[in-house]
């Protein structure tokens, strides 16, 4: 088969990413502009070897996470193609990115719509995705703090400072989003933020206000739903599949009143934990450019993929013209450290240190030290492979026990990464009366209700597995059974 071939490959040989990543990248970079058309044919793995000076496994490893993140497919005997499913775009849209008594005081504005599942006492919680903190390299940390604290005080470091954060820290994430997840990005990019919904919150108040309309998925994160809806955006609802936001609805709705913003977790979504196909993607990105709104990518537990390698973010393809990369250590590490990040534009990052001026003037410089020091040593990295394998058990542990102990009463699956899963329950059991018998037994659980708007309804519940040991586990599922029996006799 003869296979036309003129795209030019040169390989940055001391360049920390790695060579099939580069290969990888630049493939990506073909297909988005339309150098590489949907069905065309790939060269292969030898011959492209030779060409461009590197091992033919090289060229397979990089041929095959393509495939697994849906820009390639491969068919026997005929060789590897560009996806046929990924959509062609106009090339026009493709630019490049560049405290008082209660009485006596009158409370204004609308107080936030959220159901905070918090527990209490003998409790047992199914929470939305939290890890377990028993995990956490508590010695590591303490000794990284030590130093930390003694060497930021000898320096006179522990002042006020940037409020975008420590210089260290945010090298090292940048560093992290560039090697590991293929970000553009430098110091300049990276602003620190308490936990991933500072990052959210600051994006609420850079680009939406009174009168803005903001697009979300139909099923999504509440707290991200009420921050812009505080800023005075009007909140829409886009539908849902199995793959994820229909694009399609989108694309309509967009042709008559195009939305300024757009809040979307493409990686593991929140709360159905479906991972965004990459056809979807690069319709989105393209409605961005066409368009002309923003899109805040909220990738709040990317480090925890069980299927395959994660697939790359939104801002790896499209840069920070039109989208701010929203991130958080607290999965990793502990929610309790507050340790998040917001990602984009220099111009955005700079308005972000004036804006958190405002609200919390800056985070703790001895924290952000020894996170920076657990980063570039290897600690944290090492740290996120052993707990990736225990939260993968408890999760597959989980689904197992659920599909014993409940049967055909609910639906559910492993889910391709993240600290929770998603189960749909007949309508016999409905989830809002399944929370209050739950409850009434020492489980608390969130009903699948407090995740949707404008009228629709959701049977379904979000299950963290992270934060309970298999024998927390097995005592909640057997309250959730107990629950359900509850609501159907």
């Amino acid at each position: 088969m003869l296979r036309p071939w003129d795209l030019h490959i040169v390989l940055e040989r001391d360049d920390p990413v790695p060579a099939w990543q580069q290969i990888a990248n630049v493939l990506i970079e073909a297909i988005r502009r339309g150098r590489l058309p949907p069905g065309t044919a790939l060269p292969g793995t030898r011959d492209l070897a030779a060409r461009i000076g590197v091992n033919r496994k090289t060229v397979q490893q990089s041929y095959d996470e393509l495939v697994a993140q849906g820009w390639l497919t491969t068919e026997a005997t005929r060789g590897t193609f560009v996806s046929a499913l990924l959509p062609v775009v106009e090339a026009e849209t493709l630019h490049t990115p560049q405290p008082l008594p209660s009485h006596s005081v009158t409370l204004r504005g609308k107080a936030p719509d959220l159901h905070l599942n918090l527990g209490g006492p003998n409790m047992l919680v199914f929470d939305d995705g939290a890890p377990d903190t028993r995990l956490i390299p508590a010695e590591l940390m303490a000794r990284a703090y030590r130093r930390a604290l003694l060497g930021a005080s000898r320096r006179n470091q522990l002042g006020y400072g940037n409020p975008c954060g420590t210089l260290a820290l945010r090298e090292a994430i940048a560093a992290m989003l560039r090697t590991d997840r293929g970000l553009d990005c430098s110091v300049e990019n990276v602003c620190i933020t308490r936990g991933s919904q500072m990052g959210i919150f600051l994006s609420a108040r850079l680009f939406a206000t009174a009168g803005d309309s903001l697009a979300i998925e139909q099923l999504s994160y509440p707290p991200a739903r009420e921050a812009f809806a505080a800023a005075g955006a009007n909140i829409i609802s886009i539908g849902m599949d199995t793959s994820g936001m229909l694009l399609d609805e989108l694309e309509t709705i967009c042709k008559v009143h195009p939305p300024n913003v757009i809040y979307i977790t493409p990686h593991h979504q929140f709360p159905t934990t479906i991972v965004l196909p990459q056809e979807r993607r690069v319709k989105l990105l393209a409605l961005a450019e066409l368009y002309d709104f923003v899109i805040i990518e909220d990738d709040y537990d990317h480090e925890f993929h069980y299927t395959h390698r994660p697939m790359l973010p939104l801002a790896s393809a499209y840069g920070f013209s039109r989208l701010a990369y929203i991130g958080s250590l607290s999965k990793l590490l502990s929610p309790s450290l507050r340790i998040g990040y917001l990602v984009g534009s220099p111009a955005m990052v700079a308005r972000a240190g004036t804006e958190i001026c405002l609200i919390d003037r800056q985070g703790d410089p001895a924290t952000e030290i020894a996170v920076a020091e657990l980063m570039t040593s290897g600690a944290l990295k090492s740290h996120a492979r052993k707990v990736l394998r225990i939260y993968q058990r408890r999760g597959e542990f989980l689904v197992n026990l659920l599909k014993q102990e409940l049967g055909d009463q609910v639906s559910v699956m492993m889910p391709a990464g993240g600290l929770a899963l998603w189960a749909n329950f007949i309508p016999a059991i409905n989830t809002g009366n399944l929370a209050k018998h739950a409850a009434a037994l020492g489980l608390v659980i969130t009903p699948g209700q407090a995740f949707v708007m404008n009228g629709h309804s959701s049977n379904g519940l979000r299950l963290g597995f992270g934060s309970m040991n298999e024998a927390e586990l097995t005592l909640a599922v057997h309250k959730l059974k107990e629950a359900a029996r509850n609501c159907t006799s």
